[in-house]
């Protein structure tokens, strides 16, 4: 029994059940026994690997995209990059390097990252020495600028409120307690506003996430492009229309028990890219797109060609399985789905449609 889960079983026994955002946020960024805040959960020692991580093509082809939209935009000086979650902080160091080929692109980049674990904030100085960066606990802390930002696999940590329709209402779902151990329950029957539109496509017991956080980070993010200008790319592993219950926890890459070790396994649902778009206004937002065709788009087979060009053996045979794992359907290739946001009347950044 980890600490977080006795402190959890303590709290819930005293004040009663608690809804699964609050038992989320708790196990990810308890600020003594958070999941994020005790660890680096990255690679091969840790519960997942993202796409930086498996190749340095994503990260520049991304760097790439988001430096075409700075040109298209006008090329603003000064602007701030960011990027929410940033991990180890690879995803920037790709993206840096790459778009630094784009003249005046990285004199005019200020880095802003995101970033509420110590731990992280540790890997990403030593990743990204020598150049400057801000960190932030919020996007608030961002300073008022032109904003190009990334969010690769933010989305999907964030705290979920998961509802069950109930006729007319949706009941939430709930961690309690049962024989001195944590288990689901559902609330009572209530009317849920924000879920009205969803009587016309659901039936009673089916289950849909919201994700409150998200869409205020996203609220702000559009407001900032609306009013300054710039662009977003947000990548992560969802669909347009959440419908199902996508609440699962990670730990040493297979999935396990969400309630059995709470602050040691990684806690993720699907994103409701709908959701985000919606509440994007007053921004743009493109069409949703598998990560595999984005990163076609951009040119990913041909630069995944020119750095086979030097590899052999046991290299080669990585580089190869890395491009497959990024595009292929039956791996990250359709699970993953990108969207840009951009001012209105812009173009979205390449590798998304409008």
């Amino acid at each position: 029994m980890t600490p977080l889960y006795r402190y959890l079983l303590a709290r819930i026994t005293e004040g009663g059940p608690i809804p699964l955002s609050e038992y989320m946020q708790t196990c990810l960024i308890h600020p003594e026994y958070g999941y994020y805040v005790t660890r680096d959960p990255l690679g091969a020692a840790g519960d997942f690997t993202t796409a930086p991580e498996i190749s340095q093509m994503f990260g520049e082809l991304l760097g790439l995209s988001l430096a075409q939209a700075w040109l298209d935009l006008g090329a603003p000086v000064p602007f701030a990059l960011v990027e929410l979650g940033p991990g180890r902080g690879t995803l920037m160091a790709d993206m840096l390097r790459a778009a630094a080929k784009v003249p005046g692109f990285a004199d005019a980049a200020q880095v802003h990252l995101i970033e509420v674990s110590a731990a992280l904030r540790a890997a990403q100085r030593k990743t990204l020495q020598g150049i400057k960066v801000h960190w932030h606990e919020r996007l608030a802390g961002v300073p008022d600028l032109p904003i190009f930002l990334v969010a690769n696999e933010f989305f999907d940590a964030l705290p979920i409120r998961q509802m069950q329709r109930d006729g007319p209402g949706w009941r939430e779902c709930c961690i309690g307690q049962q024989d001195g151990a944590l288990a689901f329950g559902l609330g009572a029957r209530m009317p849920v506003p924000a879920l009205e539109y969803r009587l016309a496509d659901t039936k009673d017991g089916d289950i849909v996430e919201l994700c409150p956080a998200g869409a205020d980070i996203v609220h702000e993010i559009g407001q900032r492009i609306a009013a300054r200008g710039g662009a977003a790319l947000i990548v992560d592993y969802g669909d347009w229309r959440t419908l199902g219950d996508t609440f699962q926890a990670l730990s040493g890459h297979a999935h396990t028990d969400p309630l059995a070790a709470p602050g040691a396994a990684d806690l993720t649902a699907h994103v409701d890219f709908e959701a985000l778009a919606e509440a994007a206004t007053p921004a743009a937002h493109s069409r949703l797109t598998p990560q595999g065709i984005f990163l076609e788009r951009l040119g990913i087979t041909r630069r995944a060609q020119a750095l086979a060009g030097g590899l052999s053996g046991a290299s080669l045979d990585a580089h190869v399985a890395a491009h497959r794992r990024l595009t292929h359907p039956a791996e990250m290739g359709t699970l993953f789905k990108v969207m840009a946001l951009y001012p209105k009347g812009a173009v979205p950044p390449p590798g998304c449609t409008t």
